[in-house]
């Protein structure tokens, strides 16, 4: 492991948010809210626009977060992979007809019991 590669971060990665995206994902998930699918009930809600499911933040923060993971230089050894915990913190609710930007940084690498591991924020 190379521990000089703490802080390394990564370019931003700009997501426009879909319509047809958020629906997809919410039926996919099954969320029936008719707010992820339908303009004019997100509206009613106050929302600006077809509102996505909290957890739509995995199909927006993917690309960022591989451009760390599949970095040779950090050199993750895929056979013995395991993943081991997400968290996000949210701010407003993500609508369609926005763009979402999501940059990535290797926070922490460290080893443990002859495990690696990897802490991407």
């Amino acid at each position: 492991m190379n521990e000089s590669l703490k802080g390394k971060s990564y370019p931003p990665v700009d997501y426009e948010v879909g319509r047809e995206k958020i629906r997809e994902y919410a039926n996919a998930i099954g969320a029936t809210a008719p707010e992820n699918h339908d303009r004019d009930a997100a509206r009613e809600k106050g929302y600006r626009d077809v509102v996505a499911p909290p957890m739509f933040a995995v199909v927006y923060s993917w690309m960022a977060m591989a451009a760390g993971v599949l970095d040779p230089e950090v050199g993750i050894n895929f056979a013995r992979m395991l993943h081991a915990g997400q968290e996000f913190v949210w701010g407003e609710p993500v609508c369609s007809g926005d763009t979402i930007t999501t940059t990535t940084t290797l926070a922490d690498l460290y080893e443990r019991g002859g495990m690696e591991f990897y802490v991407f924020e």
